[in-house]
C-alpha cells in the first residue's frame, strides 16, 4: 500500500493499492450487471439535504473504501486498484415526485399494485450500472476512474421518500450494507440532534488488505495436483447440473425482485427446528430452495443435480481478525451439489446440505478454493457458451451462511424509516436466485433477486410462494 505524501503544503496525495483476487473478480463481473449493491430505504422523515450529506460524508471519512474511486487500467491492459481520496466527496442527487412517477411507471414493471414503490425503486437502481463496459469507448486506450459510492433520493406521495445507496461490490458485501444501514441511521439522529458523532464510527486513513492478503497461510495452501483435480471437478460437475427453466435466454437481462416474508409465528417455528437440529438457517432456505426447483419438474421422479453457493463472512477468521465496522468484501463462497430424487422433507434435506456445507467449511474449502472459484467465474464471464444456453447460471441457488437480524427498530422509527430492502444485482454471472435473509423484529424477510427475462417475474413468484409453503408445510408440526 502506498503511503501518503505532501505534494505541496496542506495538499494530500490520495492513497492506493491494487485489488485483491476476489476484488478482481468483482471488477470484472459488475460491468455485465452482477454484484451492483443496492440498499433502498424508505422514511417519512426526510431530514434536510445538507444533514444527509453531512451523515454520508462522515460516513465516507470513516471508511476510506467509500471514498476511494476505481481505477481501471486501460482496455488492453485491464488492471484495476483503488485510489482513496483524502477527503469526502459524494454528492446527494435528488429526483422529484413527478421523476419519480415516470420511473415507477416504466412499462416493463409489474401492473401488481402489491409491489410497492420502494420494490421498482430498488429494481430501477439495481439495473443502474456506473461500471458498465458502454462508459468506456472501445478504442480508449486512456485509464478511468469511477466512483463507487452512490447516493440518491426518490419523492414519493404523501410525505415519503426513498434513499438509495448503490455500491460497487468490491466495496460492499452484505456485512458491510448492514454496518452501512446502521451506521448511516445513527448518523443521522446525531446530525438532527446536533451531538457529535458516534464513539464507534472512527476514522480510519487506509482502504484495509484483501481478503487475500489477511487469510491464514496454512488454510489456503494447495498443491498444483490437488488444484487441477478440484478445477477438473467443478467443470465437468457444472455440465450435469439441474437449472430452473429459462424463459428467455437471448434478450438483454436485467435483476429483478420477489420478496419472501414470513409472520412471526411461523419464523420462530422455523428458528426452533434449526436450533433443535444442530444447523443454520441457511440450511433450511436452501433444503426449501431446492425441493421447490424440483417440484417445478415435470418428472419429480427423476434423479437430478443442483448447485448451491453459500457465502459465508471471513472477518472473524483472517490475520489480523476484522471487525464489521472494516467495510469491504470479505466474504468467501462455497459450491456443494446435491442430487434430489424425489421425495426428500424438508428437515431431512436441510440437515444433509447444511452437514455437506460445514463440512466443505471444516476442510478450509472456503480459502483453499477460492482462486479456484474466481477464476472459473473470470472464464464464465469472458465464455458464456461454457454455460447452459449462455445463460451464466453458475448455480440455482446462492444463500448466506448467517442470518442478518435487525432488531434496531426503534432507533430506525426516531428518523422516520419505515421498510428497506437491500440486495445485490445478478442477471450478469450468478445463481438463478439469490436469497439475501434478514430477521427483523422476529420475522423473515426475504429479498430473492433474480436474471429477467431469463426468468420470468411469474415464474419466481411462483417459486417463492412453494418455498414458503415447503417452510411452513414443513413445520407444521413438532419441530424437534
Amino acid at each position: 500500500m502506498s503511503s501518503q505524501r505532501l505534494t505541496s503544503p496542506g495538499t494530500v496525495e490520495p492513497k492506493g493499492r491494487a485489488v485483491g483476487g476476489t476484488e478482481q473478480s468483482w471488477c470484472r463481473a459488475v460491468p455485465g450487471g452482477t454484484g451492483i449493491a443496492v440498499l433502498a430505504i424508505l422514511t417519512t422523515r426526510f431530514p434536510r439535504n445538507s444533514v444527509l450529506e453531512n451523515a454520508l460524508h462522515k460516513l465516507q471519512k470513516s471508511h476510506p473504501i467509500l471514498r476511494s474511486r476505481l481505477h481501471t487500467g486501460s482496455s488492453s491492459t485491464n488492471t484495476f486498484s483503488f485510489i482513496t481520496s483524502p477527503t469526502p466527496f459524494i454528492k446527494l442527487k435528488a429526483f422529484s415526485l413527478s421523476s419519480t412517477f415516470e420511473i415507477l411507471e416504466n412499462p416493463s414493471n409489474p401492473k401488481n399494485h402489491s409491489v410497492s414503490p420502494l420494490h421498482l425503486i430498488l429494481e430501477h437502481e439495481l439495473n443502474q450500472n456506473s461500471w458498465c463496459n458502454n462508459n468506456r469507448a472501445p478504442s480508449s486506450k486512456n485509464d478511468i476512474d469511477q466512483d463507487m459510492f452512490f447516493a440518491t433520493i426518490y419523492a414519493l406521495p404523501n410525505a415519503k421518500w426513498v434513499l438509495v445507496l448503490r455500491l460497487h461490490a468490491s466495496a460492499c458485501d452484505r456485512t458491510t450494507a448492514v454496518s452501512l444501514l446502521r451506521e448511516l441511521v445513527a448518523l443521522v439522529s446525531e446530525e438532527v440532534r446536533g451531538a457529535a458523532p458516534p464513539k464507534e464510527i472512527a476514522d480510519e486513513g487506509e482502504v484495509c488488505l484483501s481478503i487475500e492478503d489477511l487469510v491464514p497461510d496454512k488454510k489456503v495452501k494447495k498443491g498444483l495436483w490437488e488444484r487441477g483435480i478440484d478445477m477438473l471437478g467443478y467443470s465437468v460437475n457444472s455440465l450435469r447440473l439441474t437449472n430452473l427453466r429459462f424463459k428467455d435466454s437471448r434478450s438483454p437481462r436485467s435483476s429483478q425482485v420477489v420478496r419472501l416474508q414470513m409472520n412471526q409465528q411461523d419464523t420462530e417455528k422455523i428458528i426452533a427446528g434449526c436450533k433443535s437440529r444442530g444447523i443454520k438457517l441457511c440450511g433450511a432456505l436452501t433444503s426449501a430452495g431446492i425441493i421447490a426447483a424440483h417440484k417445478s419438474k415435470n418428472r419429480v421422479d427423476k434423479q437430478r443435480k443442483y448447485a448451491v453457493v453459500t457465502l459465508t463472512d471471513c472477518r472473524s477468521i483472517l490475520e489480523p481478525s476484522l471487525s464489521n465496522h472494516h467495510f469491504g468484501f470479505y466474504h468467501s463462497a462455497i459450491l456443494n451439489t446435491h442430487v434430489m430424487k424425489g421425495g426428500e422433507k424438508l428437515w431431512e434435506l436441510a440437515q444433509k446440505v447444511y452437514a455437506a456445507f460445514a463440512s466443505y467449511k471444516n476442510c478450509n474449502r472456503h480459502f483453499s478454493d477460492m482462486a479456484d472459484l474466481n477464476f472459473l467465474m473470470c472464464k464464465a464471464i469472458d465464455n458464456p457458451g461454457l454455460t447452459p444456453s449462455s445463460s451464466l447460471r453458475t448455480a440455482l441457488l446462492s444463500v448466506f451462511e448467517e442470518s442478518v437480524t435487525d432488531n434496531h427498530a426503534a432507533m430506525q422509527k426516531e428518523v422516520g424509516v419505515e421498510d428497506y430492502m437491500g440486495c445485490a444485482a445478478a442477471h450478469g454471472i450468478g445463481p438463478s436466485i439469490a436469497i439475501f435473509d434478514t430477521i427483523r423484529d422476529g420475522r423473515l424477510d426475504c429479498v430473492c433477486v433474480y436474471p429477467s427475462p431469463l426468468h420470468s417475474r411469474e415464474q419466481m413468484q411462483e417459486f417463492i410462494d412453494n418455498m414458503k409453503s415447503v417452510l411452513v408445510e414443513g413445520c407444521g408440526g413438532d419441530v424437534v
